[in-house]
């Protein structure tokens, strides 16, 4: 792989002076966040994981010409699996990374670049980079969404969506769906990943929030386990020791709903005390 895309080059050896910001931004601010969406949560499905480079909006150098003329923006959205995901990278250049090109490629596109990005760019990501999935969609037209998979001839064939319009990614093992909500103070229709039964990939920020819910639950449940408790314990053997009471709250909801059966069966606070060592 490093051969061919090395031998592609019409000067001895690559250039090493490349350029790595083409000064143009995306074409809203909502293509911006939509980017940094698909980016903030493939890193989030991927937690465990060290194996993979994710980014977007970044030059992808694979050819002289591309090189030279500058013809060719970087992909808004792409990852490329089995590589050493701690690099440092400005872009992804091919012949710095053994001849590898993005696995999957995603194009947030706009009315002046549909034509392009359904066009001459899905030409060049199937017949050129070989890219396994490709999607694209208008962060402003809800159901513009589509997405093509490389078939056993190297050809892209049309991915057919769910019932809920989402289209499977067997490379990422995930879905590519729209999700409607509020981030970045936008009320939109954003492209988000689902994992394969379906659960929203939450972004770091709202995963955070998520657990941050699950703990103040757990210790809801848990105080009100403890306080059933100790109304079984008040009734039965009047006032509870204050060191009883805080061994208590180190205790799980499971087994505070066990000691509640060991409360009523015991004849003694001190019975009762020795179940908890």
């Amino acid at each position: 792989m490093v051969s061919e895309a090395i031998a592609g080059w019409d000067v001895p050896m690559p250039p090493t002076d490349l350029i790595f910001d083409d000064g143009e931004p995306l074409e809203t601010n909502r293509h911006r966040n939509g980017m940094n969406v698909l980016i903030h949560s493939i890193y989030q499905a991927y937690s465990d994981r060290t194996d993979f480079f994710a980014g977007g909006n970044m030059f992808i150098y694979y050819s002289s010409t591309q090189a030279r003329n500058r013809d060719f923006r970087g992909p808004d959205f792409f990852v490329v699996l089995n590589v050493d995901g701690a690099c440092d990278r400005k872009g992804w250049v091919v012949w710095e990374e053994n001849g590898r090109y993005p696995d999957v490629l995603i194009e947030l596109m706009s009315p002046s670049t549909a034509n392009i990005d359904t066009g001459k760019k899905k030409d060049l990501y199937e017949q050129v980079f070989r890219t396994r999935d490709y999607f694209v969609f208008n962060p402003f037209d809800p159901d513009s969404l589509q997405g093509w998979s490389l078939d056993a001839a190297d050809h892209y064939q049309p991915l057919t969506p769910n019932d809920q319009g989402w289209l499977w990614s067997e490379t990422l093992g995930l879905w590519l769906g729209t999700w409607s909500g509020t981030l970045y103070r936008d009320p939109a229709v954003w492209l988000r990943f689902y994992d394969q039964a379906g659960n929203l990939v939450p972004l770091p920020e709202e995963a955070a929030e998520q657990q941050g819910l699950q703990q103040g639950l757990q210790q809801g449940f848990q105080q009100g386990a403890i306080r059933q408790l100790l109304r079984v314990l008040t009734l039965r053997f009047g006032t509870v020791p204050p060191d009883l009471e805080q061994n208590l709250q180190a205790l799980d909801v499971n087994q505070l709903e066990d000691l509640v059966e060991v409360a009523l069966a015991v004849e003694s606070l001190e019975q009762f005390a020795s179940h908890l060592y």
